[in-house]
């Protein structure tokens, strides 16, 4: 028998589900999430076990995080300036600190693109592989 705390259809989450997943992305701990939203820690358990909640909750995690990433890149240059400008400060741990990060995310950042450019061959083998077996 469903209770009120689980799920009302297959894809809708209770108010008490959405209270949760709310609290679980703003407050410091599960238990202190799970406490203020009125909800038993091995409720919150169970429903992280559940397609559609752990679903919903990564979902608006995830556009968190999208306009968190988008905010950074939009002050990257300015970074980028402030960097480069304490290359030359006239104090040697500051410069030799610049220097390192510069050297550490231009590597990435090359990293990154080879994974790209990996992932977009082995796609592409796929979709011909995919294409002859049809």
């Amino acid at each position: 028998m469903q209770t009120s705390d689980e799920l009302t259809t297959k894809d809708e989450l209770t108010t008490k589900q959405e209270k949760l997943i709310a609290l679980l992305l703003t407050e410091k701990t599960i238990d202190e999430a799970c406490k203020k939203a009125g909800v038993n820690v091995t409720t919150y358990w169970r429903w992280m076990k559940d397609e559609n909640f752990l679903g919903e909750y990564r979902k608006i995690r995830r556009g968190i995080l999208e306009n968190t990433v988008a905010k950074l890149q939009s002050i990257t240059y300015q970074a980028i300036e402030t960097l480069e400008r304490n290359l030359t400060c006239e104090n040697p741990s500051v410069e030799i600190r610049c220097s390192q990060i510069i050297l550490e995310q231009s590597l990435k950042g090359l990293e990154m693109l080879d994974i790209e450019n990996r992932l977009e061959r082995l796609e592409h083998v796929v979709k011909q592989a995919e294409e002859r077996d049809e």
